[in-house]
């Protein structure tokens, strides 16, 4: 079983280019906090310069999210903009093909030089971009279910309130998003705490683990909570949660809402009931906080299906967030 966590995605406007060298620093950070050697280190550098570059000089609200997760030894860089977008990719990804003048040699170079690389893009909305740089060759696991996320903090703050985490084991997968009542150091501290206590036991059915974070809680101001278990074999995710954290299972044909009872997870909750839901084969399962508007049109997320879950919880992130609160989007994607 992998156990997957993540912080959350400091974000970084491109309005300049002294603003790269910005992203380079804290970067550098986040190689130390993973262990990376210079050779490593030296390869984020490279692709956060390139991706930044492109971003200040070819994009409109163009940002660089970064994020380190510890367990994995591996840093996430996303390079989003809301356009002009790229009509041409294979083009694009060529050698030879200039990006902006940058170290490297364009996106080619970037793909080469990252441990894992997607994108998606369409015009003029724009253009995300996903690369993951590793400290040390991952085992290959054939997990039937792929995840991802992003999470942000609220405008203005320092920290987020928001925290997921994923267990994932062949054919099966736990998740759980967990949004801290209000903003800052105690939402945030209540969202760490409802995770520590998803991970005790992801194999735990989601009702008893909602049940144990509420008794967790207690002490904390309390947190919105969505517990997922996916089954791929199946064909079905069985949820349970306390709050506004919301689901959706979306694919070509349909999409599906996957709703929580009321209540804050530590202050009141109601008795947890589980929902099992069909998971369509092509089908994507997002979990998103409240810091994500709660009507949205699937159609930005249908023409994404094919690409890796970060990607599409980058799509729904820029697309579809607020931006007075901390925001996550955690989706999970079955292997075709």
């Amino acid at each position: 079983m992998d156990l997957i966590t993540g912080s959350f995605h400091v974000a970084l406007p491109m309005g300049d280019p002294s603003c790269v060298g910005e992203a380079r620093r804290h970067a550098a950070l986040l190689s130390m906090e993973c262990g990376f050697n210079d050779v490593q280190a030296g390869r984020l550098a490279l692709l956060v310069t390139e991706l930044g570059g492109n971003l200040v000089r070819h994009a409109r609200q163009g940002r660089l999210l970064l994020s380190v997760r510890p367990s994995q030894k591996e840093v996430e860089v996303l390079a989003i903009d809301s356009g002009p977008g790229i009509a041409d990719l294979e083009l694009c990804m060529g050698d030879g093909f200039s990006t902006g003048g940058t170290p490297g040699t364009g996106l080619g170079a970037v793909r080469r030089l990252a441990s894992g690389f997607d994108m998606h893009s369409t015009v003029p909305e724009g253009t995300i971009i996903s690369v993951r740089v590793h400290a040390k060759p991952q085992a290959t696991r054939l997990h039937a279910i792929h995840v991802g996320a992003v999470s942000l903090a609220a405008s203005g703050e320092r920290i987020c309130g928001d925290a997921w985490a994923f267990a994932v084991d062949g054919e099966q997968a736990t998740a759980i998003v967990a949004d801290g009542l209000g903003h800052g150091p105690q939402a945030a501290e209540a969202a760490r705490e409802a995770v520590a206590t998803f991970l005790e036991d992801p194999t735990a059915t989601p009702s008893d683990t909602l049940r144990r974070i509420h008794g967790r809680l207690r002490r904390t101001c309390g947190a919105a909570v969505a517990v997922l278990h996916a089954n791929a074999a199946a064909g079905t995710i069985t949820t349970v949660g306390a709050g506004n954290v919301v689901g959706r299972v979306i694919s070509g044909v349909s999409d599906r809402s996957v709703l929580t009872a009321d209540g804050t997870a530590g202050r009141a909750i109601r008795t947890p009931v589980e929902t099992t839901t069909p998971w369509p084969p092509h089908a994507v399962v997002i979990l998103s906080s409240d810091g994500i508007a709660t009507r949205w049109s699937s159609s930005c997320v249908t023409a994404a299906l094919g690409r890796t879950p970060s990607v599409v919880a980058a799509l729904v992130a820029r697309d579809q967030r607020r931006g007075y609160d901390d925001a996550t989007v955690a989706v999970l994607q079955r292997r075709n």
